[in-house]
């Protein structure tokens, strides 16, 4: 939890309570549903909640800003920005229903009034928002592919609607398609733990 403050050191006492309560929240469920690899628990607010706050780093939202979180597993990017964002509406949806039990769980403990899960696919999914979140779930231009149908043409934040993708490696191949429309930013200029040193925020724009 400590890492969390350090980078985000204006926190409520909220969002500071509902921070703290989440690795106990799903080291609960991890015992019935194996949603974070039990070996990563250790590094959860780490690997886990910082790596999905990244996006609010990158973005601040404007309040009313509609943001749908695909293949969300365990509830990541996110819960952690939903927590950030209290007056932000966030849809998380994942094929597996098994994840999507552990994220409605999550959110009806710590009372996030601002989320809602679904276990659907994006390609099956109506609905317009002002962003797409992910952490990799598949290629860029894939996830384009199955996602493009989901975004709003209407702005209401400082950057373009459109894709807003985690990823780590070399992201060179799936970039290139997009050319001047997607922006890449280094989270090793936001975080200082080695662990982000090759992670990277995409911003796809529409």
């Amino acid at each position: 939890m400590e890492v969390i403050q350090k980078y985000f050191p204006g926190l409520t006492d909220e969002q500071i309570n509902h921070f703290s309560r989440l690795k106990d929240i799903y080291s609960d469920w991890n015992q019935q549903i194996n949603v974070i690899s039990r070996k990563d628990m250790a590094n959860f607010y780490e690997h886990h909640v910082l790596h999905s706050l990244a996006i609010g780093l990158f973005i601040k939202f404007s309040p009313g800003t509609t943001i749908i979180d695909v293949g969300t597993g365990g509830g990541f990017p996110g819960l952690p920005l939903a927590i950030m964002f209290p007056e932000v509406n966030f849809t998380l949806i994942d094929s597996i229903g098994k994840k999507i039990k552990v994220v409605k769980a999550v959110a009806a403990t710590l009372h996030l009034k601002n989320v809602t899960a679904l276990q659907t696919r994006a390609e099956n999914y109506k609905g317009q928002f002002d962003f797409i979140v992910s952490r990799a779930v598949t290629t860029l231009p894939e996830f384009y592919k199955q996602t493009q149908h989901l975004v709003s043409p209407k702005q209401k934040n400082a950057i373009t609607n459109g894709i807003l993708y985690l990823k780590g490696g070399d992201l060179t191949d799936e970039i290139n398609p997009f050319k001047s429309r997607i922006s890449s930013t280094r989270l090793s200029d936001y975080f200082d733990e080695p662990f982000f040193s090759t992670k990277k925020i995409l911003h796809l724009s529409f």
